[in-house]
């Protein structure tokens, strides 16, 4: 059994190029997402995909119908691949974040893996609801091209267990562009293999530079929903 799962981030939302925490904010994709998502759907048009999932947030709902349209699926909804919640956090700047909550924020820096602020959720918290739903869809559809559609720590989250990577550092190791395309092959429900990583080829030549949005360790750049 081999089954591909091409794991897709959602298109950018207005709330891309703020440095606010919005991941349980729920969001419509803007003009240039569904652009992004579109140049998507049209590369995977010719991949005989026989289901598409989502998380129930209108970012990848959208997202998802347009990635499925060439296909006939209706997009299947999954609360388990949503975004993670930063509870108090959410809506808020980074730099109101950081003022008002000094000690909370510094704690999340140094481990956002194990580390939840007031109301919201680690990334172990995250990992634990979305891997079992990653290991279901494969389970139920055996050599077969199925799309999931998802969120940039979500995904992070979900690559660095089925590769094994100390989830520490998946903020500050791993990045996701808006409408990013990934491919995992499955041997089966536990063992993954990476074969394509954050590829947005479908409507930029040039792959983004790393940023800081969100984290002081890189200079500028996306959303953290």
């Amino acid at each position: 059994m081999t089954t591909r799962v091409f794991l897709v981030r959602h298109g950018s939302t207005p709330l891309s190029a703020e440095d606010s925490f919005a991941g349980a904010v729920d969001v419509d994709l803007s003009d240039e997402g569904r652009d992004q998502a579109e140049s998507l759907s049209q590369r995977l048009a010719d991949e005989p995909i026989t289901a598409v999932y989502c998380s129930p947030m209108r970012r990848t709902i959208e997202t998802a119908e347009i990635i499925a349209r060439p296909h006939s699926v209706v997009p299947i909804q999954d609360a388990g691949l949503k975004e993670i919640n930063h509870g108090h956090w959410e809506a808020m700047r980074r730099s109101d974040v950081e003022s008002l909550y000094a000690a909370e924020y510094a704690a999340w820096e140094e481990d956002p893996f194990t580390f939840a602020p007031v109301g919201g959720e680690s990334g172990l918290s995250v990992m634990a609801r979305s891997l079992p739903v990653i290991r279901s869809i494969v389970t139920h559809h055996p050599d077969e091209n199925v799309v999931i559609v998802s969120h940039k720590a979500t995904i992070r989250l979900l690559i660095s267990s089925l590769l094994g990577f100390d989830a520490r550092g998946y903020r500050d190791r791993l990045d996701q562009s808006p409408a990013s395309l990934n491919i995992l092959d499955f041997k089966d429900a536990v063992r993954a293999r990476l074969m394509l990583f954050n590829d947005v080829s479908h409507y930029t030549s040039l792959p983004p530079r790393s940023t800081k949005r969100l984290s002081k360790v890189w200079s500028t750049g996306e959303d953290q929903g």
